[in-house]
């Protein structure tokens, strides 16, 4: 089973991203690259979006891919009319070059194991060995990640391998955005980088482990897990997406704390925003945007409809 951090760092969460891009040049500094394999999503693409609206607001709703192959053209139609004449963009969190600085200075605080223990030394035998095995294809040394928490390796076995093969922030929606309208456009978010590392820091140490085991073992399928993820995306089929994300939500916690949770959090968020006029374009990992608890989902709850626009 391919890890749920696959799917959310491309399809539901920012986190990741910011975690990995860096470390990657680090990391990666003496490793050969493994060569980038083709993505099946097409070069044209509609991704969904939703529009919620009163008297005198407007609310955007985007599902985004935080890192996405060269090629895939999607600003255009619908989206880049709605993000066009809106005021605000408002994403997960905020997007500066300092972003990926600040969330690594919080991870060596927050985020290191104490003193005299090590990621490794907390797997048993079994478990080591799976763990050493997938650093070992993406051509890291075994102690790489050893003065970090279960989550932080996790996280960086999920965002390694996509970005050896061809995946880049540089492509992401996210960055498009703010580069579309870097001057003209108020800047908003949704989350602060402290709250988003609480969700992870925060998890027991049994389903850090799990977590970590799962994408351990299935590190061989990221791409291609992603490569679907993209396609459906790209072709604005939310309820396929919604499959392939929920496919991986064994856990209650983790879905909870990575998904349900911040949904309703967002849809609460939206729903003062329609106190003040203007309009807003929000864009959110697209997992956020589908299948069951979905933001949308929320704001039903809270009596407010959500229509599909592409």
């Amino acid at each position: 089973m391919t890890s749920i951090l696959t799917r959310l760092s491309a399809a539901g969460s920012a986190i990741a991203l910011a975690f990995a891009a860096p470390a990657y040049a680090e990391d990666q500094a003496a490793a050969p690259a493994v060569e980038a394999a083709e993505t099946a999503a097409p070069a044209q693409a509609v991704p969904a979006l939703w529009k919620v609206a009163d008297e005198d607001t407007t609310i955007w709703l985007f599902g985004t891919v935080h890192a996405l192959p060269d090629g895939i053209e999607w600003y255009h139609g619908p989206v880049a009319e709605a993000f066009d004449g809106s005021e605000m963009l408002v994403t997960e969190i905020e997007m500066t070059p300092e972003t990926a600085a600040s969330m690594q200075t919080l991870v060596n605080s927050i985020g290191t194991l104490p003193e005299g223990q090590s990621l490794r030394g907390l797997l048993n035998d079994d478990q080591r060995t799976s763990y050493e095995a997938a650093l070992a294809k993406l051509n890291l040394p075994p102690a790489v990640f050893d003065r970090f928490e279960p989550w932080y390796g996790a996280m960086m076995l999920a965002m390694l391998p996509l970005l050896q093969q061809g995946y880049s922030p540089d492509a992401g929606v996210e960055t498009v955005l703010h580069e579309a309208r870097s001057e003209t456009i108020a800047r908003g978010a949704l989350e602060t980088i402290e709250e988003q590392l609480a969700i992870f820091d925060s998890l027991p140490v049994e389903t850090q482990i799990r977590f970590l085991m799962e994408t351990a073992e299935g590190v061989d399928d990221i791409k291609a897990m992603l490569d679907l993820m993209v396609a459906e995306w790209a072709e604005g089929d939310a309820d396929e997406l919604a499959r392939l994300i929920n496919e991986s939500m064994t856990d209650p916690l983790l879905a909870e704390r990575l998904l349900y949770a911040r949904n309703a959090n967002w849809a609460r968020w939206i729903e003062e925003r329609l106190d003040a006029p203007g309009t807003v374009f929000v864009a959110v990992g697209a997992g956020h945007l589908a299948g069951d608890q979905s933001v949308q989902d929320k704001l039903a709850e809270l009596g407010i409809e959500t229509a599909r626009v592409q």
